[in-house]
């Protein structure tokens, strides 16, 4: 466990690899192990990697009242300031893009370059997970069955196929199992992804920027990856065939090398 101060809160993070500094944001209920060893493996390789737990979850500082994205992006800048990193490329990923968004937009001085992977900006012609998806998991998180929450988040945020992979759903498992993120914590974030709406900003981001998606995400629906690409200038729309929300479990190398390339790009 390693603190960093950020504002009034603590933020427990880790910092590991060669390379420029890629600061990476993670989504809602999930936690900064919840990336997965093969994708943050790879990702070391040619990083300097950041990854966090946002408050509230792990041993990061806890919450206390409501969430909301951009207070979660602030966050994410003073971890940068706390880590004496004056600009980084930047990763978010579902609820983790919805704050890189307004990272983007408040603090544009500090990305390299922007990746935002299955996730959401609100407006005309965006889209959350459906009504079934989330009864689902409302039912399994409040029936007190832990395997049953993990197993049934785990269905929801891969392909049918993937799910069906016996050794990787008992390494989410055991992560889940592990790094549990309270459920009141998990309520907060929904009600400030509720709230998010950058589509009317998005076209003032002059950021070299990739959006990345798979067609089968019943989480955040593929066409929000098209909104996005559509309004930011110049992004860059990479789309995983047959593929879930968690596109970097299913695809940890491809994945890892989009972010290698686009900062090679854009160094």
């Amino acid at each position: 466990m390693t603190l960093a101060q950020v504002g009034e809160i603590e933020l427990d993070y880790d910092r590991a690899g060669a390379g420029e500094p890629l600061l990476a944001i993670m989504g809602m209920s999930g936690t900064k192990v919840h990336w997965g060893q093969p994708f943050l493996e790879s990702l070391r390789r040619d990083f300097e990697l950041v990854v966090y737990d946002h408050r509230g979850v792990g041993s990061s500082s806890r919450l206390h009242g409501p969430l909301t994205i951009a207070q979660l992006a602030q966050d994410a800048a003073r971890l940068l300031d706390a880590l004496e990193l004056h600009s980084a490329h930047v990763l978010g990923i579902s609820m983790g893009g919805m704050v890189a968004q307004e990272l983007a937009l408040a603090h544009p001085e500090k990305i390299r370059t922007l990746t935002l992977g299955c996730t959401y900006c609100g407006g005309d012609g965006s889209a959350l997970a459906s009504q079934d998806v989330m009864s689902r998991l409302a039912e399994a998180m409040t029936s007190g069955d832990r395997q049953r929450a993990i197993r049934t988040a785990w269905e929801v945020n891969v392909s049918p196929a993937f799910a069906d992979d016996h050794d990787a759903f008992a390494r989410f498992l055991d992560l889940g199992l592990h790094n549990a993120v309270p459920v009141d914590v998990i309520m907060a974030q929904m009600q400030a992804i509720m709230g998010h709406n950058t589509a009317a900003r998005l076209p003032s981001i002059a950021l070299p920027t990739q959006v990345l998606h798979g067609t089968v995400d019943q989480m955040l629906p593929v066409q929000n990856a098209r909104q996005i690409a559509s309004l930011i200038p110049d992004a860059r729309l990479e789309i995983f065939d047959h593929v879930g929300h968690l596109f970097f479990w299913e695809r940890p190398e491809p994945s890892a090398e989009l972010l290698r390339a686009h900062a090679a790009v854009h160094a």
